[in-house]
């Protein structure tokens, strides 16, 4: 184990050092992920107004699925290849990032291909009111092709944080939104593209990144990664997916919701003062917004990643414990604060994204205040279901990334507004995340004294044991 560790900064830098290191890239990462569609959304309020927000709102789900897929073999891949390193199997290593890339690329053709074949019906199906339709169209026609780019450019940026280049995952991240940026403000405040404009620009940052993730992979450090690396291997990519799958599904699983709630705010908003179009304007915005929240929070869980994997791997459960425990104080910190900014400024955050009547911020205010009013201890479950992951026990992981969105929050929104209605819908969230960070603080304080056990034990036999 000595000679593993030094050759290996995972087993002995200083664990706050690492978390540094490797969180402030994924944060980022996460971070232009979602700045992605608000960059979009800004602009398009400004020129277009609520229904080319609702629009935005009715694509998300959409980029929601890209990011599935990017984690879902990104993550995977990573945390199989730290796992392996850990465990001084280099072989396996190369061959699980070679796999997790290959499957990037297959998984973003195949999905973009499915949107455009059944555009018009996926977009009745998440919820589009009839005068949202043609925005909706013009815009997630064109970013469809980029699909391949997204989840090339989130996934591999997985992979390249695992072979210890943080950094470069930070730099292809900022490139592309920098790219997306300027021309979205050039393609549909100057040239008045509208959504085809911000959906161009899109597709262009989401490209450059790709190019610069594919000459990385190819210049892989850590282990030479060969064609036949890449070459899809069925028991690796089993592997790979089932350790991805709950970051997979903890996206999914936010897609879901969005869909049944867009729907859900159509039917009641109808029924309402508010109308079918002004709730699902309103509820995009905010969604959007704790969606960068919500990043910061997956990006320091993710920067956790190859510190978790590479000592639970080297069985060194002590720093397996500080880098989850760090990673929640840090969470809650930032969670805090994005608490206390939607109580104290909801009608300002509105604002940015262009005017509204009188009932289009009642609505807002009164959403941001009470569906965010958990907000501060929503660290809880996405940490904790990465831990897992990170550690090899992918079916905690997965269960974890259900607990909020599928077992809490859509029985309750299908229920509560039968009831109360559209207000039903509002204090759906608070409910979902005050019940799934009491799940994930109980099986997180069970497996830290499992460790304890295992801290006990000798030999490499219990610890495959526990990994597979």
């Amino acid at each position: 184990m000595e000679e593993k560790e030094n050759d290996n900064p995972l087993g002995t830098e200083s664990v706050t050092k690492l978390m540094v290191k490797f969180a402030a890239p994924s944060i980022v990462g996460m971070l232009v992920s979602a700045l992605y569609n608000i960059v979009d959304q800004l602009f398009i309020g400004q020129k277009i107004g609520q229904l080319g927000n609702a629009a935005t709102n009715i694509a998300f789900p959409f980029s929601t699925g890209c990011i599935a897929l990017a984690l879902l073999f990104g993550i995977g891949g990573a945390s199989c290849f730290n796992l392996a390193l850990g465990m001084n199997d280099k072989k396996r290593a190369g061959y699980y990032a070679g796999n997790a890339f290959t499957m990037l690329v297959v998984s973003g053709v195949v999905l973009g291909a499915i949107t455009l074949t059944f555009l018009t019906p996926l977009l009745k199906l998440f919820g589009s009111p009839a005068d949202v339709m043609p925005y909706a169209q013009d815009y997630v026609s064109i970013t469809a092709i980029g699909f391949p780019f997204l989840i090339i450019s989130t996934g591999g940026g997985h992979l390249i944080r695992a072979d210890g280049s943080p950094g470069m995952t930070m730099i292809l991240n900022l490139v592309g939104a920098v790219v997306n940026t300027i021309l979205d403000a050039l393609f549909v405040l100057v040239f008045n593209w509208g959504m085809s404009g911000a959906a161009i620009a899109t597709v262009i940052g989401q490209f450059v990144s790709t190019v610069l993730v594919v000459i990385y992979v190819f210049r892989y450090k850590t282990i030479k990664l060969e064609k036949r690396h890449f070459v899809p291997k069925r028991h690796t990519i089993s592997r790979v997916a089932s350790i991805g799958m709950a970051s997979f599904f903890n996206q999914i699983a936010i897609g879901i919701v969005q869909v049944v709630l867009n729907n859900s705010l159509k039917h009641y908003g109808a029924m309402s003062e508010y109308g079918d179009s002004e709730p699902i304007a309103c509820a995009g915005i905010v969604m959007k917004v704790n969606m960068i929240v919500f990043s910061v929070v997956i990006g320091l869980a993710q920067g956790t990643q190859p510190i978790e994997s590479y000592n639970y791997g080297a069985r060194r459960y002590d720093r397996v414990k500080q880098a989850y425990l760090q990673a929640v104080k840090a969470g809650a910190a930032i969670s805090v604060l994005a608490f206390l900014f939607f109580q104290l400024f909801p009608g300002q955050i509105l604002s940015l994204f262009g005017k509204g009547s009188e009932t289009y911020y009642d609505f807002g205010e009164k959403f941001f205040r009470i569906f965010l009013f958990f907000t501060w201890i929503n660290c809880l479950q996405p940490i904790t279901s990465t831990f897992f992951t990170s550690i090899g026990k992918p079916i905690k992981g997965f269960f974890l990334s259900l607990t909020r969105q599928i077992l809490f929050f859509v029985p309750i929104l299908l229920i509560l507004p039968i009831f109360f209605g559209i207000d039903g819908i509002i204090y759906t969230g608070p409910i979902a995340d005050l019940l799934s960070a009491v799940v994930a603080i109980s099986l997180a304080v069970y497996e830290f004294r499992n460790m304890k056990k295992l801290a006990g034990e000798s030999g490499a036999a219990a610890i495959s044991e526990n990994i597979t």
